[in-house]
């Protein structure tokens, strides 16, 4: 066996039935314990979104916190990642990545409010915070458990996913790969083991680098400064794309919603039997929504970790939108583009970003041009995606490892750092299939350790919660 398989085999286990249970397992509990928070505190939690707290500690703004953990979340998954859904599970699939999203954010919510409950604040007023933090702090306070090993482990698993793929070599492969689409005939640069890598490919891989550079070596306050303006501006341009698709076919969308449904609970009266099972639909559904927007995994709550607030509730409201977004707007959009353009049809054999691209040629060609545009405005969407997710995996997987080596150890954070910006700069030329297979591998593992303490501390998200409540319904909490 060689070792591409061998991971492959790993990464199946990983990401497995009882992973996906688990997750689903600890959204449902919460989404019980809670009173179905997600709905009822969808309001407050927009509007905590948009209005920064007053008074509390921290490093960046709620809206700030927010963004950079968007940065992470909102990347190729939204495109390419609800693409495969779609094509290897059927219409169906897209259907089960809502039902994950939805009990995703009772579990974004929760993380979110033990991140900020648990988190250090030293006397300069920077922030450490995270998975690592309740559980080796929230579950000896609250059952007497020295689990510190659990929370190391959850560190070097985040470690290892930012700086071997996650966060590097893929995402920037990903902005190359993207660009030379666009350039098909550019001159060769170099070849390596065969592969041609072209001027374009070698540039872009540079530009990124360059500005990569720039923004991580600048720290939190710069990464969540880029986010906060590049993170909404190029999903509000992508929901548009999306929204104007879907008008011009409007006439399709009911039959479309129509066919996703039908094909959850019966792939094959939809498919003719050439797509997979409800079983199938169901997986593929399910772990691309949880890769999306990363509920569970426990990455998110790092970003959160450092907002100025003193409220955790209201900061895991702010937190929980970021599942909203990720998955019920943008995810959603992507999905019914696909269906009601037809791009998802196996008899057209297309896969991954090429099935959105079909989607979108499709739906826009009644636009003088559509056709030919969409193509290049996808290409340019990854390109944004995938940088602000290389900016975002950047500050979680720094923070992982301060908490492994110390805070104060500054040479060996900055040295870090480079070591990012370097993995970065040779991803246009690896092979990045056993990259990505890695970085899956670790993304999953740092989910373990994660759901574990969720479960565990769940009844204190639930008293933080109903005290917050309490107060705010008594007029104590403003704006």
């Amino acid at each position: 066996m060689d070792f591409s398989a061998f991971l492959g085999q790993v990464d199946d286990i990983v990401w497995g039935i009882p992973l996906i249970v688990i997750i689903l397992f600890v959204g449902l509990l919460l989404t019980i314990r809670l009173g179905c928070l997600q709905v009822m505190n969808l309001p407050n939690a927009l509007r905590y979104m948009l209005h920064n707290e007053e008074g509390g500690e921290g490093e960046v703004s709620s809206f700030g916190a927010l963004c950079t953990a968007l940065a992470a979340t909102i990347g190729t998954g939204n495109i390419v990642g609800v693409a495969t859904a779609i094509g290897t599970g059927g219409p169906g699939a897209l259907f089960w990545m809502e039902v994950a999203a939805f009990l995703g954010m009772a579990t974004k919510y929760a993380e979110g409010v033990l991140a900020v409950k648990y988190r250090s604040v030293d006397k300069d007023g920077k922030v450490l915070g995270g998975p690592f933090f309740y559980i080796e702090h929230g579950l000896k306070e609250r059952f007497g458990l020295n689990l510190k090993w659990l929370a190391v482990l959850f560190a070097i698993f985040g470690v290892c996913a930012g700086l071997m793929g996650i966060g590097t070599i893929t995402q920037v492969n990903g902005i190359t790969s993207a660009m030379a689409r666009l350039t098909p005939n550019a001159a060769e640069f170099v070849n390596i083991g065969g592969s041609s890598i072209s001027y374009t490919t070698a540039i872009a891989g540079l530009c990124v680098t360059l500005f990569s550079a720039f923004v991580i070596i600048g720290g939190l306050k710069r990464i969540a400064k880029v986010s906060m303006y590049v993170v909404p501006l190029m999903a509000i341009l992508y929901i548009i794309a999306c929204l104007l698709l879907l008008l011009l076919n409007f006439s399709h969308i009911s039959e479309a919603v129509e066919t996703i449904v039908r094909a959850a609970f019966n792939p094959s009266a939809v498919t003719g039997g050439v797509v997979g099972t409800i079983f199938i639909a169901m997986q593929k559904g399910i772990a691309r929504g949880i890769f999306s927007n990363e509920a569970g995994l426990g990455s998110a709550p790092i970003a959160a970790a450092a907002a100025k607030t003193k409220e955790p509730v209201r900061q895991g409201l702010v937190c929980m939108t970021g599942t909203f977004f990720d998955t019920i707007i943008i995810c959603t959009m992507t999905g019914l583009a696909i269906v009601v353009s037809g791009a998802w049809d196996p008899k057209l054999g297309l896969e991954g970003v090429n099935i959105t691209m079909e989607a979108f040629s499709r739906g826009l060609a009644f636009i003088p041009g559509g056709a030919t545009v969409a193509p290049y405005f996808l290409a340019i969407a990854l390109v944004f995606f995938a940088f602000t997710t290389i900016l975002g995996w950047a500050y979680y997987s720094e923070k992982c490892l301060q908490y492994l080596v110390g805070r104060k150890n500054k040479k060996i954070v900055l040295t870090y750092r480079w070591l990012y910006i370097a993995a970065i700069f040779i991803g246009p030329y690896m092979t990045v299939s056993a990259v990505w297979t890695c970085a899956d591998i670790f993304n999953g593992l740092m989910a373990f350790p994660n759901l574990v303490a969720l479960i565990l501390l769940s009844g204190i998200v639930a008293k933080e919660t109903k005290d917050f409540l309490d107060r705010l319904h008594a007029g104590k909490i403003g704006e």
